[in-house]
């Protein structure tokens, strides 16, 4: 967790429960809480004008949902979806701050995993860009895996599906396919009972 849950709730912190499909903040809400979640998962997507999704993120357990905008006036950008039966808990902006100054030693925790997710943000963001499939395949497989403890190759289990690897990266589905195989060939991830480990 990225913030005791403990030492949330005793600043004010509730838990609610969503289940797969449903809605936890829109798009244009304004962030009037903190969230992080306890058990599940949740995407966060845009979108666009033709309709078509575009996922920016996929999170888990323990780790929090847009945490620093629960610090600012910014509209979120982004809608956040349970993709499966998910509980969260929230604690308003204002407990937060008071939190965050109570306990520094909480305050550089969540600073420094906001870097590390920046850092590796940019990173995604750069290869997203490319105009080859494996380079952006690939720059959305380090960046989820770099949010896991074990490193080693081969050990992360790659939690998205194709069609959500497709939106994420703006292939379409077919060309995701063709390009995990090819990277299958060339020992870059494997593939196990139709799952990709990287």
């Amino acid at each position: 967790m990225l913030i005791d849950t403990k030492l949330l709730l005793k600043y004010g912190a509730f838990t609610e429960t969503f289940a797969a499909g449903e809605i936890i903040f829109e798009e244009g809400d304004p962030p009037s809480c903190y969230y992080q979640i306890i058990t599940g998962s949740v995407k966060l997507n845009h979108i666009d004008e033709d309709d078509k999704e575009l996922i920016q993120s996929i999170l888990y357990d323990g780790q929090s949902i847009c945490e620093l905008l629960s610090l600012t006036k910014e509209k979120f950008p982004v809608n956040a979806v349970a993709i499966s039966p998910t509980t969260i808990i929230k604690i308003p902006s204002t407990h937060l701050k008071k939190l965050l100054t109570e306990h520094p030693d909480v305050s550089i925790d969540v600073q420094r995993f906001t870097a590390e997710r920046l850092y590796h943000k940019f990173i995604w963001m750069q290869n997203n860009t490319s105009k080859y499939s494996k380079v952006r395949i690939g720059g959305i497989l380090k960046y989820f895996k770099s949010l896991s403890d074990d490193q080693s190759a081969f050990s992360y289990q790659v939690p998205l599906t194709r069609k959500q690897l497709a939106s994420i990266t703006g292939l379409r589905i077919e060309t995701v396919i063709r390009t995990v195989k090819k990277m299958q060939l060339e020992k870059l991830l494997q593939i196990k009972h139709g799952k990709i480990f990287f």
